[in-house]
C-alpha cells in the first residue's frame, strides 16, 4: 500500500523525511557535482527524468522508440517544459560530459542514445534515496528491496517520471518554491535550506535554519554570489525567508507558509515514486516463476 499525496503532506514525520532526503541529495552533489546539477533546476529534473524514462521504454520492435532527440523534444514541448532548442542543447551537453552515448549497433535515424554507467548509478542513487525517505515514515523496506533487486528501477522509473510529467501540480511548483527551482542550481539551494531545518523548532511561523554564509554557499555550488543574493532577496521580499540578524544576514529562518508549500509539492513526487515502486514490485512478483 503506497502513500497518497495527502497522507504524505500531513504525515507528522514528513518534514524530517524531507530533511533526510535533502541531506542525501546534498551528499550526492559533494561526490559528483556535475551530474548532480542535472537535477538542480526543475526544468533539468523534468528533462533528465523524461529522457531516462524514454530510454527504459525502448522496444526493439517499435521503430523510433527509446531515447531520441525527436521523442524527447515531442514529449517535452507537448507539456511546455522547454523549447526545442533547449532539448537539443540538453542532449548535446549529456553527450559532451559522457552521461549519454550512441546506442550500440548500426546508426539509424533518428539516432538513439543510451545512458552511460555513470548516469545509471546516479539515477539508481536518486531513486534509492527517495525510497529511503519514504521508509522513514512507516519503517518500510522499499530501499532494501531496490538494493536487492536493482532491475525494479527499470519498471518504476518510467511510470514515476510520466506521472510527474503529466501532473500540472508537479510541473508548476508553487511560486515561492519555483522562485528557486526554475533557476540554475536553485534546487541545491533549497536542499541546503531544508537540510538545516531545526526539527526541534517546527512550531510557530518561523523555523530556524541557523547560519547561512551566502558567499561560501555560492562558491560551493559554483553559482554567482550576485545571483544567489538576488534569489534570497526576492524570497525575503515575499516573506518566505528572513534573517534573525537583518544587518549581517547570517542566521536565517524560513516561513511556515514556505515549508508547507514545499512539503505539499514534494508530496506529489514522493507519492509518484512510492506508487510506481509498489506497482513495479507487483509486476515482478507476478512474473516470477512459482
Amino acid at each position: 500500500m503506497s502513500f497518497s499525496i495527502e497522507q504524505l503532506a500531513r504525515h507528522p514525520r514528513f518534514v524530517a523525511s524531507l530533511r533526510f532526503l535533502s541531506e542525501a541529495l546534498r551528499n550526492r552533489y559533494d561526490s559528483g557535482p556535475r551530474i548532480a546539477r542535472m537535477l538542480a533546476s526543475h526544468q533539468r529534473w523534468l528533462l533528465t527524468q523524461t529522457a531516462y524514462a524514454l530510454h527504459l521504454e525502448h522496444d526493439p520492435a517499435v521503430p523510433g522508440s527509446g531515447l531520441t532527440v525527436v521523442a524527447l523534444r515531442d514529449l517535452i514541448t507537448h507539456y511546455r517544459v522547454a523549447s526545442r532548442n533547449t532539448v537539443l542543447s540538453f542532449i548535446e551537453e549529456l553527450l559532451t560530459y559522457r552521461f549519454l552515448e550512441l546506442a550500440p549497433g548500426p546508426v539509424r535515424r533518428p539516432r538513439r542514445y543510451v545512458p552511460t554507467d555513470l548516469s545509471f548509478t546516479a539515477m539508481f542513487g536518486w531513486y534509492l534515496a527517495n525510497l529511503a525517505a519514504l521508509d522513514l515514515l512507516d519503517d518500510g523496506g522499499r530501499a532494501a528491496a531496490l538494493a536487492a533487486s536493482p532491475m525494479l528501477l527499470d519498471l518504476a522509473q518510467p511510470r514515476m517520471a510520466r506521472n510527474c510529467l503529466e501532473a500540472e501540480i508537479w510541473r508548476e511548483p508553487p511560486e515561492s518554491v519555483g522562485l528557486f527551482l526554475w533557476t540554475e542550481a536553485g534546487g541545491l539551494v533549497v536542499d541546503h535550506i531544508m537540510s538545516k531545518l531545526d526539527l526541534d523548532e517546527l512550531v510557530g511561523e518561523r523555523i530556524d535554519i541557523g547560519r547561512v554564509d551566502a558567499r561560501a554557499l555560492a562558491m560551493h555550488f559554483m553559482i554567482s554570489r550576485t545571483h544567489l543574493q538576488r534569489l534570497l532577496r526576492k524570497s525575503a521580499e515575499r516573506g518566505d525567508i528572513g534573517w534573525h540578524d537583518e544587518v549581517k544576514k547570517t542566521r536565517m529562518w524560513v516561513s511556515r507558509n514556505f515549508l508547507d508549500r514545499y512539503c505539499g509539492w514534494q508530496a506529489v513526487k514522493l507519492a509518484a515514486v512510492d506508487e510506481a515502486f509498489a506497482w513495479a514490485q507487483s509486476v515482478k512478483k507476478g512474473s516470477d516463476p512459482l
